[in-house]
Parts: structure tokens; sequence; C-alpha cells
């Protein structure tokens, strides 16, 4: 998968900032872009970002209303993903990445790690199989 372009990732933040299904417009006003991108350059991108899967598209009335299809941690954690598949040592990787955090993040993690596991080896969990 590959990174959104500049544009593209504008107008993402826009859709997971604004929440609710949005109009082509409803994003042009918030973009703070200069020079400001024509409407129908958003447009395409817009439906470019929906051919791509990160987009859902409906029609009410002449309009077409778009909604994130996936959330922004969606998007970064196949990122992730996709630079931990590079890597030829991930666990060196992921000790980069963690001595990298500050305390309370790293705190947090591990908080994650902890309920995550405890998930995992209750076999009454959902995650279960």
């Amino acid at each position: 998968m590959p990174r959104f372009g500049d544009l593209e990732a504008a107008i993402m933040d826009q859709v997971w900032a604004l929440g609710d299904p949005v109009r082509v417009r409803d994003v042009l006003e918030e973009l703070q872009r200069s020079p400001v991108p024509a409407y129908t350059t958003v447009q395409t991108v817009m439906d470019i970002l929906f051919r791509k899967g990160w987009l859902t598209r409906r029609k009410r009335g002449r309009v077409n209303l778009y909604a994130a299809a996936a959330s922004r941690e969606d998007y970064v954690a196949q990122l992730m993903g996709e630079a931990l598949a590079e890597a030829k040592d991930r666990s060196a990787v992921l000790v980069r990445l963690v001595g990298e955090m500050d305390p309370v993040e790293s705190a947090e993690l591990r908080t994650l790690l902890e309920a995550a596991r405890s998930d995992r080896s209750d076999p009454d969990s959902e995650g279960a199989q």
C-alpha cells in the first residue's frame, strides 16, 4: 500500500476530522492549502480515494457523500506493518521504535501488550480460537 500523496493525505485528514459523510465542497472549505486546489481537483482525488477503497460514496440527490472506509489508525497500522515487513530484523526495528517513545507512550504500550497477552491466554475471550 503506497502512502497517501500530499493532497490525498490532506483530504483524508479532513474526512477523518469532519466525521460525518461529507461533500466535496465540505472538504474543500476546510483544506488549509496554498494555493487552494480547484473543486474539480478535490473531487477527482476523492474519487481516486474511493476507487482505492479509502472512502465510501453514496448519492444523495445530485450530490455524492463520502465517508472514511477505514480509520486513521488503520492506515498507520498498515504502513507500520509494511515497514516491518521490509526489515530483515523485525525485533531490532521494534526495539528502536520503542526506544524512541517517551516514557508515557512506552508505559501505555506495555499495558496494551499485557492486555493482549491475557486476552490470548484466556480461553473465554472473544479473540481465542
